[in-house]
């Protein structure tokens, strides 16, 4: 796994294309999802845009959703859960992107979310610190651009907040003001990109960072088989 650290661009190569742990892209259900999403569109930077979409739009966000569970981090389960937090939901993108030839990485930062819900808050251990929101990096046109499909359309309807856009060209990242101006998300770290998700990583510092609770599914009794809860 490569990891590129903060303010450096990763070398485009064979490692942000290949399938890997996480990013399964040679899974049929992620090619024939990126297939579909992508349709008719022929140009990488218009199939990149299709695939944004679905992904933003097509699996609802979830941030009660975070699990210390691998296999809930691989793209085809997202596909199967149809409901994700950041950091899943970026991971789809990117293995739905390299399913079609564009080279993809994931990246990680850590954002003050300002209008987070009373209920997440608590889950949460009463921080608004979110760390490592996830995001993929798409390598179009002779550039990395980041996008973050988190926030599908309709939860950003319901609580006024800003949807991302993205264009292929430049970064579509979470907005730092709602509609009615108030503030609503801040960049304050970045970790770099990856290629391929750093999942000891992440889980050891949300262990050191979060309460247990906030992982509660996972840590009292559910079980998983390939990122399937079972009884």
């Amino acid at each position: 796994m490569i990891h590129t650290p903060p303010g450096n661009k990763p070398e485009p190569g064979p490692d942000y294309l290949q399938s890997t742990r996480f990013i399964d892209s040679d899974n049929e259900s992620v090619r024939r999802f990126a297939q579909q999403a992508a349709g008719a569109e022929t140009s990488d930077i218009g199939r990149a845009v299709k695939l944004f979409y679905a992904v933003r739009d097509g699996v609802r966000y979830d941030p009660f959703s975070m699990r210390l569970e691998p296999g809930i981090y691989v793209a085809s389960h997202v596909l199967t859960a149809k409901s994700a937090y950041c950091i899943p939901k970026a991971i789809l993108l990117a293995a739905a992107a390299r399913a079609l030839g564009v080279p993809c990485a994931v990246g990680l930062s850590d954002v003050v979310n300002h209008l987070t819900t009373e209920k997440l808050k608590a889950l949460m251990g009463g921080t608004t610190y979110f760390m490592h929101h996830g995001y993929a990096v798409l390598y179009l046109e002779g550039r990395w651009v980041k996008a973050a499909p988190a926030f599908n359309i309709e939860l950003c309807t319901r609580f006024g907040v800003l949807p991302t856009e993205f264009d292929g060209r430049e970064d579509a990242i979470f907005q730092p003001y709602d509609m009615n101006q108030r503030r609503h998300m801040e960049y304050v770290k970045d970790h770099g990109v990856w290629s391929d998700f750093p999942y000891d990583k992440v889980e050891a510092d949300f262990r050191a960072f979060y309460p247990i609770s906030a992982f509660a599914g996972a840590d009292q009794g559910e079980k998983f088989e390939d990122g399937v809860r079972v009884p």
